[in-house]
């Protein structure tokens, strides 16, 4: 992949909607853009009404969210499944609380009680600028995803596109990093079929897991300003794995991330991201458990309870009295159900609200909160990466990162032995988010000037394969 395209390079910085530099200063600087050598640019005349949306800065942004992302990622990883609850009343130490931060990790249900190997506390994990971050779950099959989209020279992936792709990427032999829906999928592929009935709760009968949750938030940066082409374009990918509720959630991260490049830029960031929450609520059905979740600990944030009061009410309403038709608990799966796309989904409402925008306590919440806790924070570190790019999450933790990433670790066949670099997968989120304004939305890429221009919703918008 690395080979196919040209080193990025973004020296101009431009007025426009999502910029944060000095107006003066981007005007003295050169200006030199990248191209798509698989695309044709088209001419493109910007409308009045137009979103314009710098492509130098959706750059570092695409670079925040990885950077983000693998943070929030190895950091969850401590406490994964440490605290799952016990279906019962709450004793002391049944859940972290904050107090924990920094303290011994405890062992996860499958830990034979030997804490994380990753770290003998619960601290942020950090790699310098010397080492490698490693892919895992929440990065690889998203990484896929964007591969498949560049070399398929597609916005939206046919069934044998991903079926084949997950066949040729990801190893059928143990430890494949396959779990509950994901697994079940790839092995239904195996024998022939197809997205979506890989995900169709007749064939899958993990449907109702957390699978599609980690794998397909970043379709919401390929649309950007649009979470209705997000959406189309994530709906295969989601439907993969998972149905209903499960996917709804899904979507509603998508809807997320494709507000993030929208947001009111004089709102502050809790403010922003209390926007975005509330705006992706709308989408989920009204009758659906996941509606209710969220609605249950907006309610909770809203009448001042702490995270960690919010948290237990949501383990005792949904996990102890199975409310608002949440019945995963007389299911008498294992764990609980531990890796249930609602519990995990209502544990990420609370750590997004009450983290406030701000990426460090986001993420210690998101890894204090229990059950697959490695999920839902990697997803908020990967938004919060995003929203303030890559040098803000450094200005953030205080120090320089490593930019590279070994998606061998999990994944197979990528090229370079499976070692690339932030700035490659940023050119390559660049690369298919041109396709999308230009195909898809009918906007344009001013290539001079480094900026998208993206039409407004309307009513008849819709998409082109």
């Amino acid at each position: 992949m690395k080979n196919s395209v040209t080193t990025l390079v973004l020296i101009g910085i431009f007025s426009v909607f999502s910029c944060q530099t000095n107006k003066k200063e981007k005007e003295d600087l050169q200006i030199q853009s990248i191209k798509d050598p698989h695309l044709v640019y088209e001419n493109y005349e910007p409308q009045e009404n137009d979103i314009r949306i710098s492509r130098a800065d959706y750059f570092d942004q695409l670079q925040g969210f990885w950077l983000g992302q693998c943070i929030a990622n190895w950091t969850g990883l401590i406490t994964e499944m440490d605290k799952i609850g016990n279906i019962g009343e709450i004793q002391t130490g049944d859940f972290y609380t904050r107090d924990d931060w920094g303290k011994t990790d405890q062992a996860s249900i499958w830990g034979e009680g030997i804490p994380s190997s990753l770290s003998p506390t619960i601290d942020f994990i950090l790699i310098g600028e010397d080492s490698i971050w490693g892919a895992d779950d929440d990065t690889d099959i998203e990484y896929i995803y964007q591969h498949l989209l560049y070399t398929n020279q597609t916005s939206i992936l046919s069934p044998e596109q991903i079926r084949d792709g997950w066949l040729k990427h990801i190893r059928e032999e143990e430890e494949n990093f396959l779990w509950v829906s994901n697994q079940t999928a790839f092995d239904l592929m195996k024998t022939g079929m197809l997205p979506p009935d890989t995900g169709h709760p007749e064939n899958n009968e993990n449907y109702m897991m957390i699978d599609a949750q980690l794998t397909t938030e970043i379709f919401g940066f390929f649309a950007p300003a649009r979470p209705d082409i997000a959406l189309k374009m994530a709906h295969l990918p989601i439907a993969t794995t998972a149905y209903e509720d499960a996917a709804w959630i899904s979507e509603y991260y998508v809807n997320m991330y494709a507000l993030a490049s929208i947001a009111d830029p004089e709102l502050s960031m809790k403010e922003k991201i209390h926007w975005m929450a509330n705006e992706s609520r709308n989408i989920l059905p009204e009758s659906s458990y996941s509606s209710k979740m969220f609605d249950f600990v907006k309610s909770q944030y809203d009448q001042g309870a702490t995270w960690e009061a919010a948290r237990d009410a949501v383990y005792q309403r949904y996990q102890v009295e199975q409310k608002d038709a949440y019945d995963i608990t007389s299911r008498n799966l294992y764990c609980n159900g531990c890796f249930a796309a609602g519990i995990n989904y209502a544990a990420s409402i609370v750590s997004l609200l009450y983290g406030e925008g701000d990426i460090i306590e986001t993420m210690k919440i998101g890894a204090l909160i229990g059950w697959d806790s490695d999920n839902p924070t990697a997803t908020w570190g990967g938004l919060l990466g995003f929203m303030i790019g890559k040098e803000g999450v450094e200005k953030a933790f205080g120090q320089k990162f490593s930019n590279r990433f070994n998606i061998h670790r999990t994944r197979q066949n990528f090229p370079d032995e499976g070692i690339d670099t932030f700035e490659n997968m940023a050119e390559i989120g660049i690369f298919i988010t041109d396709r999308v304004v230009q195909d898809v939305m009918n906007g344009g890429v001013d290539l001079e000037n480094n900026i998208w221009y993206i039409p407004r919703l309307s009513e008849d918008s819709s998409i082109n394969q």
